[in-house]
């Protein structure tokens, strides 16, 4: 099943976004969730293929990570600590963690989904080319 990487720094992760003038659009998964498969391979894996940095963590995974600042934190941590309670859940992020677009929560509209995502991208693309 084609996946996207899991970060071991969420800080490098978005200063290599940050040097190709993009942000880090990161994906808050779930493990066995449809709607995050459906994001994930029909929406995201198209985008980094297309050069938009994409990572991904889980919402209830231990697993250690680097946040957005360099400091040692887990997975589940991070998601807690952004108050994310909705699998899939995009966050758009800049330097420092700051995020540049609205998040986009659930999946809600299939219909409209690729615009939405579209749409973030765009104002946070923009956002981090500043």
């Amino acid at each position: 099943m084609p996946s996207l990487p899991r970060p071991a720094s969420l800080q490098a992760e978005i200063a290599r976004a940050g040097a190709r003038r993009k942000s880090l659009v990161l994906m808050v998964s779930l493990e066995g969730c449809p709607y995050c498969k459906l994001v994930r391979e029909s929406y995201l894996l198209p985008l980094r293929a297309e050069g938009q940095p994409v990572v991904q963590i889980e919402l209830n995974l231990p697993a250690p990570v680097a946040d957005p600042q360099g400091r040692p934190t887990t997975h589940e941590q991070l998601v807690r600590e952004w108050n994310v309670r909705v699998a899939p859940t995009l966050l758009f992020l800049g330097r420092g963690g700051a995020e540049l677009a609205p998040r986009l929560v659930g999946v809600g509209n299939p219909d409209f989904y690729g615009a939405y995502l579209d749409q973030r991208i765009e104002t946070a693309n923009r956002a981090a080319a500043g």
